[in-house]
């Protein structure tokens, strides 16, 4: 059975993998996996799909990429947001470099200058920003308390967390709490 890998760059979350998943069904398509940034479509695709299938892909805010160099930028991310939002993913001593490099395959160096290319920025700020928005959709629903997310998110202190939250959002996450202001779409950091 062939099969054709389509590699889509904004999938972050399960309502993309559902969004995704009825508009190429809707198209005709079968598909034999789905995930964040990756479906396999049963058989083999024309041009002609290809168009139809990025126009629909882009009317709904995502993007068809082409080439291993996305699948490697899509992987990462996807590493991250599992990390952050499904808990650890990484052994707890492990720094973000060294996982991402035994994940994706790549010497980190590699990771950084093809994410930083593509992506118009590091990994590591990446990372923070990803952090921050995980922060705030904590604070905003009260799921834990601070101390709570600094272990969850395996930040050093509650100090650190603060000094970085106020960096990215200009507020302390109390004020942040207190101010009622939401949260970016990850799709769009």
């Amino acid at each position: 059975m062939t099969t054709t890998v389509l590699a889509i760059k904004n999938m972050v979350c399960d309502r993309c993998i559902k969004l995704v998943r009825e508009q190429l069904q809707e198209l005709g398509h079968t598909l034999k996996s789905i995930e964040l940034g990756r479906v396999e479509v049963v058989g083999e695709l024309h041009e002609t799909a290809y168009v139809i299938i990025s126009e629909m892909l882009s009317e709904n805010g995502f993007e068809l990429m082409n080439g291993a160099d996305a699948e490697t930028i899509e992987k990462i991310k996807k590493l991250i947001l599992d990390h952050l939002h499904n808990g650890p993913q990484k052994p707890e001593k492990m720094n973000f470099s060294t996982y991402l490099e035994k994940e994706v395959g790549m010497n980190y160096f590699s990771l950084s200058k093809l994410f930083s290319t593509t992506e118009s920025i590091t990994i590591e700020r990446y990372i923070i920003l990803q952090k921050i928005e995980r922060v705030k959709e904590l604070l905003i629903y009260n799921q834990m308390s601070l101390s709570e997310i600094v272990f969850e998110l395996q930040y050093s202190s509650i100090s650190h967390l603060s000094r970085q939250f106020k960096k990215i959002t200009g507020l302390t996450p109390t004020a942040f709490k207190k101010s009622g202001k939401g949260r970016k779409s990850l799709d769009k950091l």
